[in-house]
């Protein structure tokens, strides 16, 4: 499966301890996912379209109310190189 290069983006971030939070508004609806390196810094280039994919293909996923996280199928699907961007 080929992946875009946003996505490869993404899963870099989280294949090297990364985290995407999930913010919901007042009613409990998703509003926005925010996506976090492991040294805490946060990336702009995830929209709620681009989150939506990569759950969709199971490459990130969610355990017991904890922060996403990239699964199995996602470290298959990543290119090992030595920067994300």
């Amino acid at each position: 499966m080929d992946i875009l290069r946003a996505e490869q983006r993404i899963l870099h971030l989280l294949a090297q301890g990364g985290r995407i939070d999930l913010v919901r508004g007042e009613a409990g609806e998703l509003t926005d996912a925010q996506c976090y390196s492991r040294d805490g810094w946060h990336y702009t280039g995830l929209d709620m379209d681009l989150f939506c994919k990569l759950k969709r293909r199971r490459t990130i996923a969610s355990r017991g109310g904890q922060p996403y996280r990239i699964t199995r199928r996602g470290l298959q699907l990543v290119r090992s190189q030595p920067d994300n961007f």
